[in-house]
């Protein structure tokens, strides 16, 4: 009687249990909790006029650029990662660890390295922002649409030919960086740190609409990519064309990822640290759940790690200095754990 009711009690849906809905909905509660609060915190703490105040809305306006900015990165980073290690099959390998970030090295050192720091200086606007993004996704899909198509499609190969891609892309960078004038290395050695006060304010009209777009795009994919989550043979007995669905994905992920890097800079564990997280607190297949779990998380860890940052060290907007550290260390522990890629 007993295994009778520990089956019927068992369901095929999103939520295997009854007790796992429940704690999907506690821990949903809880990061909405958390990052309102450390939202509010960046507004508010520090805040030298009384809350509620004309004077502190004030203050709060101008902080607010920051928050939206980490809010548009945890979107970006979230989404992206979780629709990328789905497509891949894979709960380790991101599209910073496979060589994202190198492309963005690579376009920003060549900038200062052709048009020197006047350049850069004359080029700024959100047409340049623009291009950065164009060139950066049409190179990520030019590099996953081929590691991930055809006899490149086995994973110890992609990965070991993402890193030897990315490990070149890194090589040609350092190369310019040691002839570039210390003046220029300076300003580029700036935008190479995942910062959040690199974001320029102009360039928020087009990265929300891209983030935003591509987003809800993936997450209205969401029942196919539980397909494709299942294998690519599972997925095409199922009638899905996987090939075309691995390109569309890819794209939209491509698109996120160069959006969040093109207006921070690199932050290469913050994406893996956010998936493995939103795994373990929604604990369910359904990406439609996963994705909501995943930005919330993050958007807690950038604003809890700016919070840090800026009130604690002293070094306001450089969140990636903790998460890397805090990301890389879990990235270390899962590997160890699994014992293999």
């Amino acid at each position: 009687m007993a295994s009778l009711m520990t089956t019927t009690s068992r369901s095929a849906g999103a939520f295997t249990t009854p007790g796992a809905r429940r704690r999907y909905v506690i821990v949903l509660g809880v990061l909405i909790v958390a990052a309102a609060v450390f939202g509010f915190g960046v507004l508010a703490w520090d805040n030298p006029m009384p809350v509620g105040s004309d004077g502190f809305w004030r203050i709060a306006k101008h902080r607010a650029t920051n928050v939206t900015v980490m809010a548009v990165v945890a979107v970006a980073q979230a989404v992206a990662t979780v629709a990328f290690q789905t497509v891949t099959n894979n709960r380790i390998i991101t599209p910073s660890i496979m060589g994202f970030e190198s492309l963005y090295r690579v376009v920003q050192t060549s900038t200062v390295y052709v048009f020197g720091v006047a350049g850069l200086v004359a080029i700024q606007g959100i047409w340049q922002f623009g291009l950065q993004v164009v060139i950066m996704v049409g190179l990520a899909m030019a590099l996953y649409g081929w590691l991930l198509s055809g006899r490149y499609g086995n994973l110890q190969i992609m990965l070991l030919i993402g890193i030897i891609i990315g490990g070149g892309l890194g090589a040609i960078s350092t190369f310019m960086q040691r002839l570039l004038t210390p003046s220029e290395f300076d300003v580029l050695a700036a935008r190479l740190f995942g910062n959040v006060s690199n974001a320029d304010a102009s360039y928020l009209p087009l990265a929300i609409p891209l983030c935003i777009g591509a987003s809800a795009l993936l997450w209205m994919r969401a029942r196919r990519l539980n397909l494709m989550a299942l294998g690519s043979d599972t997925a095409r007995s199922l009638g899905l064309d996987h090939r075309r669905e691995l390109f569309i994905v890819l794209f939209l992920v491509a698109v996120l990822m160069a959006t969040s890097t093109a207006l921070v800079g690199p932050m290469t564990f913050l994406g893996f640290l956010v998936a493995t997280l939103a795994y373990q607190f929604s604990d369910t297949h359904d990406h439609r759940l996963i994705f909501p779990v995943a930005v919330l998380t993050a958007f807690t860890i950038l604003s809890g790690a700016y919070f840090v940052m800026k009130n604690v060290f002293y070094a306001q907007g450089m969140v990636s200095l903790l998460i890397e550290l805090v990301g890389g260390t879990v990235f270390l522990i899962v590997i160890l754990r699994k014992g293999r890629l």
